[in-house]
């Protein structure tokens, strides 16, 4: 049973940089590093859409809103991965949340705000 937890949220103004993280843990390395990885998020009122996507072969997407504003990496060696935001914007208030899994089975962190408000 993989265990994430996502951490680094807030409020912050905008304009403003988070970066948000999620550890994978109870995860040994071969099955974090076999999973597609990825960042979602949900605004109230609004469905959970995906953010980024890093799959088990290297590839990146970014959904359409992100605009060159964020980055999704990971540290094979600590079973994360991470979100950088920069350039917030007030529309980008919502739920992060980290997934991880492949065909077969998708585990999701429990989430973390991110708040953008002057």
């Amino acid at each position: 049973q993989v265990h994430l937890v996502e951490s680094g949220g807030g409020l912050v103004q905008p304009g403003g940089s988070l970066r948000l993280s999620c550890v994978a843990s109870r995860s040994i390395l071969s099955t974090f590093m076999s999973f597609d990885k990825g960042w979602y998020r949900q605004a109230p009122g609004k469905e959970r859409e995906l953010v980024a996507i890093i799959t088990n072969e290297g590839e990146i997407n970014y959904a359409d809103f992100v605009q060159g504003r964020f980055t999704i990496s990971k540290d094979n060696t600590k079973k994360t991965i991470y979100l950088q935001m920069n350039n917030l914007k007030p529309e980008d208030t919502a739920v992060y949340y980290c997934n991880m899994g492949d065909r077969n089975t998708t585990y999701w962190g429990r989430g973390t705000q991110v708040t953008v408000s002057s």
